[in-house]
């Protein structure tokens, strides 16, 4: 099966990092843009923000959002988060911060964004006791590195079975 998938990041903070995870390949992602395209969109306003979102999710099985330091409650973390679960695709998250960025730092780890979110079935859960986010078990950039692209085709595939369930 195709795995055609967005990935959700703190784009100032992080996207040297997640591009690092989408040129993995070992998924298709969406197509990486340039600090200018990403300033034009979000001078548009909320609406061309919304639209650009869902521009994105278009034809995406799963969303990947990537954790960094301060990646948990950002408005637009949050919405695409949400129109992706409302929207029936798989959910799962990586936590990113001990890759390094251009610089080669790292960074500290950020909370699960999953905790804003509560579900209500029969009782009320977070939505991070059912969406999975996984920590690589290393600190060292290349180990992450590669420990993530070893592991993402699974956990991608795994998060879309998690979200058939609900």
């Amino acid at each position: 099966m195709a795995r055609k998938v967005f990935f959700s990041f703190h784009y100032n903070q992080d996207n040297w990092r997640a591009s690092q995870v989408r040129n993995m390949g070992v998924i298709e992602g969406n197509a990486p843009f340039s600090d200018n395209d990403w300033e034009t969109i979000t001078r548009g306003g909320d609406d061309t923000i919304r639209r650009w979102v869902a521009e994105q999710l278009e034809g995406k099985s799963c969303t990947v959002v990537l954790i960094g330091t301060n990646t948990a409650g950002r408005k637009w973390i949050k919405y695409e988060i949400e129109e992706s679960w409302n929207d029936g695709k798989g959910v799962v998250g990586i936590y990113i911060h001990n890759l390094q960025d251009r610089l080669r730092n790292q960074s500290a780890k950020g909370r699960n964004p999953f905790d804003d979110f509560t579900m209500k079935r029969g009782d009320v859960t977070k939505l991070s006791k059912i969406v999975k986010a996984y920590d690589p078990p290393y600190t060292t950039s290349t180990r992450v590195y590669d420990h993530i692209k070893e592991n993402m085709e699974d956990w991608v595939d795994e998060a879309m079975n998690i979200r058939a369930d609900y």
